[in-house]
């Protein structure tokens, strides 16, 4: 069954200018999907693909993420280690104006611009308190009103003086070509194409031609609107999400690496085999020592 997800999400917020949300897994929140406000996201529980703008990488338990406006993003647990669980995500999202307003009255507040500025690419903030930020977090949720934006600001001052932010997503949307209005829902369509995808990675039968289908697209319409909307060439988001999802069954299982190479979707082994060893720089049987040996996942390759 397919659905078909809005890829513009619209927040109603609880006050003027933040909102606390977590949810679990599996989840509908769980999609492709961008806003006009800026999110920081923790992850509580599961491993998997973090998809922001065209970056597609490693998360895990206490990873913790910022993205800009209107940048496209969505956290995909891995299946095959994978567990229902009632909180995956803890996350806060407040609203660009009321930060400008505020570097405007405390000129002080404006150290914070470039942060907020590198945003627009989306960030991780590699080995940072997971602690702390579950704590300032839940100190966001169980307050209100000015407590709840005190509890932000901190949580925020905090992030800029940590020294290991790293930039995701080459492609940063524009806020203007990412409101302008979407003729026939082009967006929504490429989002269920995305959604499609990160779901059904192991179905042999997709390809750029059922891809524009699914989309209503022509097939040379369908490239160039999802290589704008998504950062990404169809053929090579089909074979990253693949190989993402080789990288987990070869960490988490004792499958062979044939087995896996045709229940990540691909027909033959040595195809596979030339697609990870381009995107991992190693082998498959490599990856798996790697990954075995002690190596944090932060330590492979992208």
């Amino acid at each position: 069954m397919s659905i078909i997800l809005p890829e513009v999400e619209y927040v109603d917020r609880t006050s003027d200018s933040i909102r606390y949300l977590q949810h679990g897994w599996p989840s509908e929140l769980c999609r492709w999907h961008s806003h006009r406000e800026y999110e920081l996201h923790l992850v509580v529980e599961t491993h998997g693909k973090a998809f922001i703008g065209d970056y597609i990488g490693d998360f895990a338990p206490g990873s913790l993420f910022l993205t800009g406006p209107h940048l496209p993003h969505n956290w995909v647990t891995d299946k095959v280690r994978g567990r229902a669980v009632e909180i995956r995500d803890m996350l806060v999202q407040f609203d660009k104006e009321s930060i400008t307003r505020l570097a405007r009255a405390f000129p002080e507040f404006a150290e914070m611009t470039p942060m907020l500025e590198l945003a627009g690419s989306g960030i991780e903030f590699e080995d940072f308190d997971a602690q702390y930020a579950d704590d300032r977090l839940s100190a966001i949720r169980d307050s209100a009103g000015a407590e709840s934006i005190m509890a932000l600001l901190e949580f925020l001052l905090r992030l800029n003086a940590h020294p290991k932010k790293k930039s995701l997503s080459v492609k940063a949307l524009s806020a203007d070509a990412a409101t302008r209005p979407d003729e026939g829902g082009t967006h929504a369509r490429i989002a269920e194409v995305v959604d499609h995808v990160t779901n059904n990675f192991y179905d042999e039968t997709i390809s750029l031609a059922t891809a524009a289908e699914m989309a209503c697209l022509s097939p040379a319409a369908f490239s160039r609107n999802f290589h704008r909307i998504t950062g990404n060439r169809f053929v090579e988001f089909v074979n990253r999400v693949r190989v993402g999802q080789a990288c987990a069954m070869l960490y988490a299982t004792d499958k062979q690496v044939s087995a896996i190479c045709y229940e990540v979707g691909y027909r033959n082994l040595a195809n596979f085999n030339r697609h990870f060893v381009k995107m991992k720089q190693m082998t498959p049987t490599a990856y798996r020592e790697a990954a075995r040996s002690g190596l944090t996942r932060k330590d492979m390759v992208h």
